[in-house]
């Protein structure tokens, strides 16, 4: 294990980094958090009418969206571990750079290519929540680091939320370049803000970058989320669909084996596969599983023909604002979770925030007949993943070297990735299979719909039942500083 370097090991150069106001640093790390999760929603309302913008075929419009997930998969355990060798906030700002120069790119495009790269550069901003949560580990003082934590790790479906209703709003009103327009100057104001307030740490962890473990993660990644993102379009027997799962088993063991023998791995397997980094995020999988579970059936529900007998024949607005609320009852949470974390431990947390999934989506079995009930529903869902989210990183943190939390928060966030990927394939297979006949078209059937209610409640039991193997319910104690020189910091409970 690499130590830290001399200078910033001592308790009193510790502190002295440390801002003599933490809110500040909360606010814009937080605020940059949601800043970079609309980016999964951004596109959502043009989605439609994408074929037409690019003047090309619906499927081939797909890459829109797919090129950000791919993106952001391979740049967050990525950016991770260049955060800890080189500086997080450094690497902040490049990730925020990132989203400025892409959203300009998608600003100015009216073809498939330039969109793809644009999107593609947006996705490399996904590291942002990881390194931000990890900053706050350097920066923060033990009091406040729990709750900042909880608030950072929830932004992430923060975004999510609120970026239907508002993206909505601005397609319908706008020309629809005004999105990317709008996304750049939020990038900007972000990386004004980061400069300003937010200082670098001097927690290092050294080391030389491992170039190959890079290479080779970001190529088993691509072949297996692009398998899962355009398995249902290609066929999940074709031959390349079968190929890229074939690839992606192999290339992942190759990789697996290099990082074990490297001396200086790009992701410490020794320590991912400790219990309690390994469970979290076997439990963050399915967590961002049924987060997304949520995103992709209430919007075509509340949007789907009243005459159906059971849609609720909400716009594309209307359906984004009936969601909105969701996003902040996420917000709202994280002050509790962190309180409960505080208490009971960041095991509780995770287990109580599951079983209200669970809950939410038992509900919406039942309540699909009126608008409010759908809020109800995404509400309590809403609040569930924000209790789960905001103990995932106490998790992690507790169990791995401050000269490495970079690279486990980023490894997190992308098993979340993981589960958003799959969540979208297997919903999108049960909405496109279990259809009912209306007029010339075939549309989500109301069991289709209840169906997908029933796997997003199941993959919560999954979680909570991954959680309940978790160690130990204590109370998570957090230090801010390491005790001595050359001691990796850690955080103890869990």
């Amino acid at each position: 294990m690499t130590s830290l370097p001399p200078s910033p090991d001592t308790p009193g150069a510790a502190v002295a980094a440390r801002p003599p106001r933490s809110g500040p640093v909360v606010a814009v790390l937080a605020f940059g958090g949601i800043v970079v999760s609309l980016m999964q929603t951004l596109v959502v309302p043009l989605v439609p009418d994408l074929p037409a913008l690019l003047h090309t075929s619906a499927s081939d419009a797909s890459w829109a969206i797919t090129a950000t997930l791919l993106a952001g998969a391979v740049a967050t355990p990525v950016l991770g571990r260049l955060g800890d060798m080189y500086g997080k906030r450094r690497t902040l700002l490049i990730s925020l750079s990132m989203l400025v120069i892409g959203s300009v790119v998608c600003a100015l495009s009216d073809a498939l290519a330039p969109m793809i790269v644009g999107r593609a550069l947006q996705g490399f901003s996904a590291g942002v929540i990881p390194l931000g949560i990890s900053i706050m580990r350097d920066e923060l003082p033990a009091e406040r680091l729990g709750s900042a934590m909880a608030l950072m790790s929830s932004s992430l479906g923060v975004g999510g939320a609120l970026g239907l209703p508002s993206a909505a709003a601005l397609a319908e009103h706008a020309d629809w370049h005004v999105l990317f327009w709008v996304s750049a100057a939020l990038g900007a104001v972000v990386i004004a803000l980061v400069l300003t307030l937010v200082p670098e740490s001097t927690v290092r962890g050294g080391g030389r970058f491992d170039l190959v473990g890079a290479v080779g993660l970001s190529a088993g990644l691509l072949c297996l989320l692009l398998a899962i993102s355009k398995g249902a379009d290609w066929g999940w027997g074709s031959g390349a669909t079968t190929g890229l799962f074939g690839a992606a088993v192999v290339v992942l063991a190759l990789w697996s084996r290099w990082e074990l023998r490297v001396s200086g791995p790009l992701v410490d397997l020794r320590t991912t596969m400790r219990r309690q980094v390994l469970l979290t995020n076997l439990a963050s999988v399915v967590i961002g599983f049924a987060m997304f579970g949520m995103s992709l059936v209430l919007p075509q529900l509340l949007q789907m023909p009243e005459a159906t007998g059971y849609g609720l024949g909400q716009s594309m607005m209307a359906a984004g604002l009936c969601l909105g609320p969701s996003g902040l009852v996420m917000m709202a949470i994280s002050p509790l979770s962190a309180r409960i974390t505080s208490t009971w431990g960041p095991k509780v947390s995770l287990m109580l925030g599951a079983g209200v999934i669970a809950a939410g989506y038992g509900a919406g079995v039942f309540l699909m007949d009126a608008v409010w009930q759908i809020l109800i529903v995404s509400c309590v869902i809403g609040a569930g993943i924000g209790l789960a989210y905001s103990a995932m990183p106490a998790l992690i943190m507790s169990a791995v070297p401050v000269s490495e939390t970079g690279a486990a928060n980023g490894l997190n966030t992308l098993m979340r990735s993981i589960g958003t990927s799959t969540a979208s394939a297997v919903v999108g297979v049960v909405l496109a299979h279990m259809t009912t006949a209306f007029g010339p078209v075939d549309l989500p059937s109301l069991n289709g719909f209840r169906t997908a209610f029933v796997i997003g409640g199941i993959a919560a039991l999954v979680a909570l039942a991954v959680a309940a193997l978790l160690p130990g319910r204590r109370p998570a104690r957090v230090t801010a500083a390491p005790e001595r020189p050359g001691t990796p910091q850690t955080v103890a409970g869990g």
